[in-house]
């Protein structure tokens, strides 16, 4: 049974799309990170408060937008009220979503109340797909916001296709054309949208048989949505780029035609929209010269602002020769998607469940196209760019789990980069309970009259709530507080006004999170071995403020004596002295480096980052404390160091002259010198044990960030064998008591966290 065209035009049900986006809130709500995350959550977040610069492209939209949002008092905790905007923008994009599920469906269901179950059943599925529900719980990116983006610029899209001709319709198509050069300006992601609009538009046109003139608003509407994509490349190149002249002939063909047609006053203004959406990237050149405490790529200049724009950061190459073996690139994406349905319950009914949503949303991919040509092929046009073009263009290396065996391989999972088309999945799983719908109508109903025809299938609709049930533990962040304690541990470590050298993302955003946002230990100067490859980061080093160490809130061990505020900038050289420094130093064998005590021997090759962290040593040595964080794995033996640096509980002090051994000094394989005192008071004193060894359903989730938590468990338990040895080491006088129980504690913590790492839930089956 075929249902009718509708005869008269509903109103779209916008009472029940706002249900739909509080019901969703109300479980992003629920399940909501606390406080900040691991990876960019922490940058992001400290980037919104500060009116800040993140990583390439800047983000601006998203700073902007941030900033004020995170004025607004809804909750006490910063990090939690944009962590909320991250639930709010995704629960938002859910509820536009399900304005265009319902809006597919107006013509193929005809029954209202079972149509707006059916959509809902759909954006439910999407919503509560893993990476969705994941990413809708903390603002870890800026892909939430791209969310809502894609979702009204559909909506819109198919407001547009729903017009009647005239001056109404033109200005709808202006309105997308702003609004996707707009959120461009938060990331490409949102630009995701466009191939589905511009398909919609294209059979509609052809379907009314549209005269010239509308078919050159369309040609204007594509070129200046493709630009955006091009428009980085464009600027780095303007000159001599094929991409450009082909763009400037393209543009001036548009306009002939426009004025040949009389469309000349829309074609200026697709044109002028799209100039003002894009201009918001012009702030950035503006608020990096106010030189704020995040200001990544410091886009002063034209060039600085162009490579931001373009990424240049993280030389992605061409399309061709591949990062990895393209086939391995759609089956990284194929184990994505069969996270997203059920992965609380294993990996093999995970993949049974990701194989029957595939199979229903492609039957409803199918079932549309026999009955909605147009809107189907701007569906279609819309996932396959989400989807196939995208794993296409983003060109990742091997998946971080997919090949392990694979030393080229990402860092981390990206499954976050495709959190659009797990979403938007969700609409084609609607159309294909309807197609399972229509099928029991009229099967199983047959014998039903009127409605009843479709009652009678509608249980099949429970089917949405598999991923609900199925990720509830997995996907939750509900009571995460390790990242931010991490960085608390982290700080505390280092004596009033150190320098911490650090490695990568997840021991140094936190940090200036708390530097930024909670104002915590901001007397630390925070150096990043990854970032100090880059110009920017060396010039912030130099450039950093100077703040007054905190005595009000210190901890006990800082209060034994008066820390004298440094007067000197970390680095000494001028800021074209630092800017000189070359990539890379080739130094013969046995080079060392000298400074009062200390004779290490260097590596053969030096980075510009070994070379800024050997200034720093030169400069401050003697006259502010110098710290490596555990968390740079080896960097002090690579560097020769090891020799003079004691370890403080998280960090290592260098020390003017080489660490001897004392009643409470120890070496021990595992973690070099320790300060037995200092680490003790760190350890039970000031860190967070608690919060990284408490019980986590299934351990911790993100595989590639537990580095941090097996640390954490390597420092207890090697210390329990450090106070278990003294407390035993006293000739024939009886163990102390209270550091045998001290060692025991630590011993049971270190094993709780252990138990949360993969290591430990390998060595438990």
């Amino acid at each position: 049974m075929h249902a009718a065209p509708t005869a008269v035009p509903e109103r779209p049900p916008y009472a029940w799309a706002a249900l739909v986006s509080v019901a969703t809130l109300g479980l992003y709500v629920a399940t909501i990170a606390p406080t900040t995350q691991f990876w960019d959550a922490s940058e992001y977040i400290a980037a919104a408060k500060v009116l800040g610069i993140p990583h390439p492209p800047g983000n601006p939209l998203f700073v902007f937008v941030a900033n004020v949002w995170g004025q607004i008092p809804l909750v006490e905790h910063y990090a939690l009220r944009i962590n909320l905007f991250a639930a709010v923008t995704s629960a938002l994009a859910s509820g536009f979503l399900f304005l265009v599920a319902e809006r597919l469906l107006r013509d193929l269901i005809p029954h209202r109340a079972i149509r707006l179950a059916t959509a809902a059943a759909g954006i439910v599925v999407g919503a509560t797909s893993f990476t969705v529900w994941n990413q809708s719980v903390v603002n870890e990116k800026v892909y939430t916001l791209s969310q809502l983006s894609i979702g009204l610029i559909l909506w819109l899209g198919i407001l547009w296709a729903d017009k009647l001709r005239g001056g109404r319709r033109d200005q709808l198509l202006l309105v997308i054309l702003y609004l996707l050069a707009l959120t461009s300006t938060n990331h490409t992601m949102s630009l995701l949208a466009a191939p589905g609009v511009m398909v919609l538009v294209l059979m509609t046109l052809w379907c009314e048989k549209a005269d010239l003139g509308e078919w050159s608003k369309w040609l204007m509407f594509c070129l200046c949505a493709t630009l955006f994509v091009f428009l980085p490349g464009i600027l780095a190149d303007w000159t001599g780029s094929a991409i450009t002249f082909v763009a400037g002939l393209a543009f001036l063909a548009a306009m002939v035609l426009a004025v040949k047609t009389g469309e000349s006053r829309f074609a200026v203004l697709a044109i002028a929209v799209s100039v003002v959406g894009l201009s918001l990237n012009g702030v950035l050149p503006l608020r990096a010269a106010q030189f704020p405490a995040i200001n990544e790529g410091e886009p002063v200049t034209w060039d600085a602002l162009v490579a931001v724009l373009d990424r240049q950061q993280y030389q992605k190459g061409p399309l061709i020769p591949r990062q990895a073996d393209l086939l391995w690139q759609y089956l990284n994406y194929l184990q994505y998607f069969s996270w997203q349905f059920g992965r609380d319950w294993g990996p093999a009914v995970s993949r049974f469940l990701a194989v029957g949503f595939a199979a229903l949303g492609l039957t409803g991919a199918v079932w549309h196209w026999r009955r909605d040509v147009k809107r189907a092929a701007a569906m279609t046009a819309l996932m396959v760019t989400v989807t196939v073009l995208l794993v296409f263009y983003l060109d990742f290396k091997y998946g971080y789990s997919l090949r392990p065996d694979q030393e080229l391989h990402e860092v981390r999972e990206r499954d976050y980069f495709f959190v659009a088309s797990f979403q938007l999945w969700g609409v084609w799983v609607a159309l294909g309970l309807a197609a399972i719908l229509e099928w029991g109508a009229t099967t199983i109903g047959r014998a039903k009259t009127g409605m009843n025809k479709w009652v009678v299938a509608t249980p099949v609709l429970l089917i949405c709530f598999i991923p609900l049930a199925g990720n509830w533990l997995s996907a939750s962040r509900a009571g995460e507080t390790l990242p931010r304690d991490v960085a608390w541990d982290i700080l505390q470590s280092v004596e009033p006004y150190g320098i911490l050298i650090t490695a990568g993302d997840n021991d140094t955003f936190p940090l200036w999170y708390m530097q930024e946002v909670e104002g915590v230990r901001r007397d630390i100067l925070v150096a990043n071995l990854s970032l100090m490859n880059t110009q920017w980061h060396i010039r912030q080093l130099k450039r950093r403020d100077l703040f007054p160490f905190d005595t009000d809130n210190a901890l006990p061990l800082y209060r034994d004596r008066v820390w004298p505020l440094p007067t000197e900038p970390a680095l000494s050289p001028s800021y074209e002295e630092l800017d000189a420094l070359p990539p890379y130093y080739q130094l013969g064998s046995g080079q060392t480096f000298q400074r009062g005590g200390i004779s290490a021997t260097l590596p053969e090759i030096l980075e510009r980052a070994d070379i800024v962290a050997l200034r720093l040593i030169q400069d401050n040595l003697g006259e502010r404390p110098i710290y490596i964080s555990r968390t740079a794995g080896n960097y002090g033996e690579r560097m020769g160091l090891a020799p003079y640096l004691l370890g403080q509980g998280m960090a290592r002090k260098l020390m003017p002259e080489p660490v001897a051994m004392s009643d409470s000094i120890v070496n021990v394989s595992t973690l070099g010198w320790v300060d037995v005192e200092r680490t003790r008071a760190l350890l039970f004193d000031v860190y967070h044990a608690e919060s990284a060894a408490r019980e986590r359903p299934f351990g911790w989730i993100d595989e590639p960030s537990e580095s941090i938590l097996t640390l954490y468990a390597i420092m207890y338990g090697t210390f329990s064998q450090i106070l278990a040895a003294q407390a035993a080491d006293s000739g024939a006088a009886p163990a102390d008591p209270g550091m045998t129980e001290l060692a025991d504690s630590a011993t049971a913590l270190a094993q709780r966290m252990f138990e949360n790492t993969s290591f430990g839930r390998y060595a438990g089956r």
